[in-house]
């Protein structure tokens, strides 16, 4: 079931395992705070890294006012934690192997790239405020189109505050 997430609309909550393999829902990050979920398509794949990379550079100052960046890829949480390990990403990576949150937020990819890749997450960012409410959504089919960082770290910003 694909759900059309609308902002001001509560997002369904979810569990999946990060890095470490422990599962972790969307509700235990949302109770601390703003959190930004960011899907992307592929550890390892060069403007993935650099999307990653931003968020822990961009981001890693706004977790003192309760703004949290959570990673969500379909690749396994083996390639995610090598990932993580070799970028120094300190934000959760989760694994959506089997793909069911990323259908269930609306931007799984059918087709990837034309390399014939079936199946993978779009590059694309929702904020969540703390009562889980969709506050913000961008996504884009081009995997090559980084995340608008200024106007995520905005409405973060204002949600924290």
């Amino acid at each position: 079931m694909v759900v059309a997430l609308r902002l001001g609309q509560k997002v369904p909550d979810f569990s999946l395992p990060d890095a470490d393999k422990t599962l972790r829902t969307l509700d235990e990050f949302t109770k601390h705070g703003t959190t930004i979920l960011a899907f992307f398509p592929f550890a390892f794949s060069g403007v993935c890294d650099k999307e990653m990379c931003t968020f822990r550079d961009w981001f890693g100052g706004l977790q003192k006012a309760s703004v949290q960046v959570v990673g969500v890829s379909v690749d396994s949480v083996f390639s995610l934690k090598a990932f993580a390990q070799t970028y120094n990403l300190e934000f959760p990576l989760l694994s959506d192997f089997n793909k069911k949150v990323t259908r269930l937020y609306g931007v799984l990819q059918d087709s990837w790239v034309g390399l014939g890749y079936k199946g993978v997450s779009k590059r694309a960012v929702f904020v969540v405020d703390m009562r889980g409410m969709l506050r913000y959504r961008w996504a884009t089919d081009t995997p090559s189109v980084e995340p608008p960082y200024a106007e995520v770290s905005k409405m973060a910003q204002k949600l924290a505050a």
